[in-house]
């Protein structure tokens, strides 16, 4: 495998690729952009050109920040949830990029740049709950100044190195053809254990929306666990009589709930999953009733219109 035409084409159009590869992976598609920037940063010629790199990388985050910073303004907390879709852990997507958004509020914006899939949902989440878009360019500035900087100064520091590694690739390009074809097998086989694992668990019993409006006529109305944030809540709308749980505490905030009541588990999630997930775990505990209601929280609002 010559090795060549990678060098040279890292040099024709470096700011290019950069500009390219950082934008589609920003945007969420599974686009190696730091490996990209580490490789041209190796073939640069001096500081201008790196900067050069710096500026076309920065720009290109900055472009698809925004674009979903305005999606979340727009659309609010659907634009997260569609995100979350494509998460390996839909059950937690939704709450943990919340609570990191949270916990750490303009400054998840800096440093979530470097948190794998962090970098896509947080600017939706920041539109969703309002940050200003002044603070909102700065903080996405910096950390894409950050994460770009130092992936660009580590191909630049050692480019000795790297042009080793091209040369040994292009003495070796059989095998490393054989380890890639090994390596994407091993990917793609645990993504699908990963969803066969995740529909097994999902196709315990729900129950239906008719049902549980009926059930809360009732003589015995179910025990509702809303699993959503509440910021998510403010921002969508709360469930009457509905208690919102984080999924650490489920067990504590049944105190007091007979094993044998009814329990319905809610959520704002793909598929139900955190629904699901809660509900199992619930029934592990002793509370054999407890069941995700079908749809989440976006059947229960369709059954209010």
């Amino acid at each position: 495998m010559d090795s060549t035409w990678i060098t040279e084409l890292l040099q024709r159009d470096s700011n290019l690729l950069v500009f390219v590869n950082v934008l589609l992976q920003q945007l969420g598609l599974p686009v190696p952009s730091v490996p990209t920037m580490v490789l041209a940063a190796s073939q640069s010629t001096g500081l201008m050109a790196l900067a050069t790199m710096l500026l076309a990388a920065v720009l290109a985050s900055l472009i698809a920040d925004w674009i979903w910073y305005a999606a979340g303004r727009r659309f609010g907390y659907r634009v997260l949830a569609l995100l979350c879709k494509m998460s390996i852990n839909p059950s937690s997507c939704v709450n943990q990029t919340e609570a990191r958004f949270t916990k750490w509020g303009v400054w998840s914006l800096v440093f979530g740049k470097f948190i794998p899939g962090f970098a896509t949902v947080a600017p939706p989440v920041a539109g969703a709950l309002g940050m200003a878009p002044s603070s909102f360019f700065m903080a996405s500035a910096v950390g894409a100044g950050l994460w770009a900087g130092m992936a660009l100064l580590a191909g630049y520091a050692f480019q000795t190195q790297i042009d080793g590694a091209l040369a040994w690739m292009s003495a070796h390009g059989i095998h490393l053809t054989l380890i890639g074809i090994a390596l994407v097998t091993v990917v793609i086989g645990w993504k699908y254990w990963q969803k066969n694992r995740f529909e097994r668990l999902a196709a315990m019993q729900h129950m239906d929306m008719d049902a549980f409006t009926q059930a809360l006529a009732g003589p015995r109305p179910p025990h509702i666990i809303d699993l959503r944030s509440h910021s998510l809540a403010s921002d969508t709308g709360f469930i009457p009589n509905a208690h919102l749980t984080e999924y650490s505490a489920l067990a504590q905030s049944l105190a007091g709930v007979d094993k044998d009541y009814p329990i319905v588990t809610i959520c704002a999630c793909p598929q139900d999953a955190g629904a699901v997930q809660a509900a199992q775990n619930l029934q592990k505990l002793g509370y054999r009733n407890a069941y995700p209601l079908r749809g989440g929280f976006d059947a229960w609002k369709a059954a209010q219109a």
